[in-house]
């Protein structure tokens, strides 16, 4: 598994709420289907009211998450 960082952001009512999160997946196919996954499920927002903006490998020394780093090995 690789680390990735997900930014972004979906509508929330009020304005566009920005978010970026770390994901441990295969590819970065999958980091964005569990990323519009665990948002939508969260926020109780539809995939089509999230928009991410960039995707990114990140190195295993510069993962802040604690269970990112336990899913990839680091």
């Amino acid at each position: 598994m690789k680390a990735f960082l997900v930014t972004g952001s979906f509508a929330d009512p009020r304005k566009e709420q920005p978010f970026s999160i770390e994901m441990a997946a295969d590819d970065e196919a999958a980091v964005r289907e569990k990323a519009l996954s665990t948002i939508g499920s969260k926020h109780k927002m539809k995939r089509w009211q999230i928009k991410i903006d960039k995707v990114e490998e990140i190195p295993a020394d510069q993962v802040q998450s604690h269970v990112v780093k336990y899913q990839i090995g680091a």
